[in-house]
């Protein structure tokens, strides 16, 4: 468990010649950042809100920010076994060819996971990153720079994400896997296309208005 350890042994094994962890835990780890960062905006700017229409939209986005910090923190795990799962899968025998065949559909099996945990990722992200957008709108003026920290984290979370759910298609050999994760890859970026640099323009109209 990636979590239950200092996160200086995590930076110890990515640096590392080990093949986890890798981009995609540090994608699923930018993404539990941004939701712990929108989540202390909503705690920080409801110890300032006398409006209690805004109390509660702050406690539901901080509701929904740890949800999503919560999904994050198993998809670092998550991808860390999934690339486990294909590098155990090149390692296994083919000196035969049943043996060529059970191996060959092993990494595939495991290409198939190694896209798709990344996918998820990009999914959250999109989400996270849509809620860091309604923090900064009515959050404290005093962490709004968090607001926007949050979603740098959230936009490159996506962006990381996708570069594994690339590397991962272009190994797998079933078409229809390939175009279905390729539009929904698709989807979520067109779907928040925008977001992040109006979460910046909120940010530096507080900061600069100052």
């Amino acid at each position: 468990m990636v979590l239950g350890k200092p996160i200086q042994n995590f930076l110890d094994d990515l640096a590392s010649k080990a093949p986890t962890p890798g981009g995609g835990s540090v994608a699923a780890l930018s993404g539990a950042t941004a939701c712990a960062l929108v989540s202390m905006v909503c705690n920080v700017s409801n110890k300032n809100k006398n409006d209690e229409v805004v109390k509660r939209k702050l406690e539901n986005i901080l509701s929904e920010s740890e949800r999503l910090r919560e999904l994050f923190q198993e998809l670092i795990e998550q991808d860390i076994e999934a690339f486990s799962d294909v590098m155990s899968s090149m390692k296994m025998p083919k000196d035969s060819d049943e043996e060529k065949t059970i191996r060959h559909e092993a990494l595939q099996h495991a290409l198939q996971k190694a896209a798709y945990v990344p996918l998820r990722t990009m999914e959250h992200a999109g989400e996270i990153l849509v809620l860091a957008h309604k923090a900064a709108q009515i959050g404290s003026k005093y962490v709004i720079s968090d607001a926007g920290v949050a979603a740098i984290m959230a936009e490159s979370a996506l962006q990381s994400a996708w570069f594994n759910v690339a590397i991962n298609l272009e190994s797998i050999e079933d078409q229809e896997f390939i175009d279905r994760i390729a539009n929904k890859a698709e989807k979520i970026i067109d779907d928040i296309e925008g977001i992040a640099d109006e979460i910046i323009e909120i940010v530096e109209d507080v900061i600069y208005s100052e």
